[in-house]
């Protein structure tokens, strides 16, 4: 009896449907995606793809992709390390992005007509807790989401990285802050504290438990 190993099936695009592509790759352009690539055909068929900063997945949209009807795409995640600063950015680059919010009842960072939004972060700031929304010009919906510790299993610890400069350094600033509760208790300070850190670092991606 032979065995088998799972294939990886990486989800790398997410085609959203546009009625006006030049509109749609000048708005994604302004918001600092990377082009990938706009492909035309003869036949009429073109395809133009953004890769939002740090993802490993794209979006695609064109003509002759899809029946679905423009904007009609909604609850596009984008994850962030922290909220107030991306809803800054997009914001300084063109996106009409909502206040920051967290759900007042489970779900409600869905509801089209933002009823169930409580306004301002999550109490405590509970990862996966804290929402901003935003639409391209045919509608489609755009769901920011701030997670700082993953859930268990979510992340291999062996493959902990960090997908840019500022999120490296958002992370190492809570470590600090846990690291200063960690000598509090301890009372006294802790000499390997750079170890103490990239431990706090891979566990607060992991989502294990992180050292005390």
């Amino acid at each position: 009896m032979s065995s088998t190993r799972d294939t990886d099936l990486k989800l790398e695009v997410i085609v959203i449907p546009v009625a006006d592509v030049d509109r749609a790759k000048d708005f994604y352009g302004r918001l600092g995606w990377r082009l990938d690539a706009d492909f035309p055909f003869g036949n009429g068929f073109r395809v133009v793809q953004f890769t939002p900063p740090g993802s490993g997945a794209s979006v695609q949209f064109g003509t002759k992709m899809t029946s679905a009807a423009p904007g009609s795409a909604t609850g596009l995640y984008l994850v962030v390390s922290d909220i107030e600063a991306a809803r800054g950015q997009l914001s300084a680059r063109g996106a009409d992005v909502s206040e920051v919010f967290h759900p007042g009842a489970p779900g409600a960072q869905f509801a089209p007509d933002a009823s169930g939004r409580v306004a301002g972060r999550a109490p405590d700031r509970a990862s996966y807790g804290s929402f901003a929304t935003f639409a391209d010009p045919d509608g489609n919906r755009w769901l920011l989401q701030e997670v700082t510790t993953r859930l268990p299993g979510r992340v291999k610890a062996a493959a902990t990285a960090y997908a840019s400069a500022a999120d490296l350094a958002a992370a190492m600033a809570r470590a600090e802050t846990a690291h200063g509760e960690h000598e509090k208790r301890t009372g006294q300070a802790d000499a390997d504290w750079a170890d103490w850190y990239a431990a706090y670092m891979v566990a607060e991606q992991a989502g294990t438990e992180p050292p005390q």
